[in-house]
């Protein structure tokens, strides 16, 4: 087991790639803190841990908000003893339009989850990390922290954001034995993908041009690269975004 002993939390945990690392890790041997802004999402991810024998609780909370970030932190080591892993994996895709036709509340929404969310994560979890003599930290950014995509300019700015968050915070905290890392996931098979593309679900020729295997991603691959990062199998590897997108900005 790869994570025994651990510690991990893994907000928006409910579904997509936070719950198929949730499950992941627990099989692992990491007790989990799943976390969510729905309640029900992270009680369910929460179930499904225990009932494959593992070790788990759930909590609901904003990771935008200040005082849902100290306590999910807070909760997680009374539960667990400690924090030896953190995976803000928590964002949103929010409203898609043009730079001059989005509103000032659409690009607050975004920013506020998908990068102060990631800050927050990171300004109450890094320094109970740092009490268990260090461990890793693992953000999601994204392919659109990479490369522009129209529509999504709040989008994509968070996700650059995030990348450059990681970078120095790795280089803050490496001296504490933490690592800190980000995955750059591609197009995922997620619950957010799938309202993104609508019932039709996502189009042969965007997948073409997205992906030389032909086809989108799953959680679990993503889920499987988090692993790595969380684990002893990576103990050089720190301000780095690992991009997983099945060749999307190779082509």
């Amino acid at each position: 087991m790869r994570l025994k002993g651990k510690v991990a939390l893994i907000t928006g945990a409910g579904s997509g790639m936070g719950r198929a690392a949730s499950l992941l890790f627990a099989r692992e041997g990491a007790k989990i803190a799943a976390i969510d802004v729905t309640e029900a999402s992270a009680a369910e991810t929460a179930k499904m841990i225990k009932a494959a024998g593992g070790e788990a609780i759930s909590l609901r909370a904003d990771v935008s908000d200040s005082e849902d970030a100290r306590a999910m932190v807070a909760q997680t080591v009374r539960a667990f003893g400690g924090l030896d892993v953190l995976y803000n994996n928590a964002g949103i895709e929010g409203e898609s339009g043009f730079i001059a036709q989005l509103s000032e509340e659409a690009f607050d929404r975004v920013i506020a989850i998908n990068l102060r969310g990631v800050w927050l994560g990171m300004k109450y979890g890094l320094p109970r990390i740092v009490e268990r003599g260090g461990g890793a930290v693992i953000n999601t950014a994204s392919v659109a922290g990479i490369v522009g995509l129209k529509g999504a300019a709040a989008y994509c700015a968070a996700k650059a954001g995030v990348i450059s968050l990681t970078r120095v915070a790795a280089l803050e905290y490496g001296r504490y034995k933490v690592r800190v890392n980000c995955i750059c996931p591609g197009v995922i098979q997620t619950p957010m993908v799938e309202r993104i593309a609508g019932p039709e679900g996502v189009k042969p020729r965007f997948i073409e041009r997205s992906s030389v295997f032909g086809r989108v991603g799953n959680a679990d691959e993503i889920a499987h690269t988090a692993l790595f990062l969380a684990s002893d199998e990576a103990p050089f590897a720190t301000g780095a975004p690992f991009i997983i997108d099945g060749g999307w900005i190779a082509s």
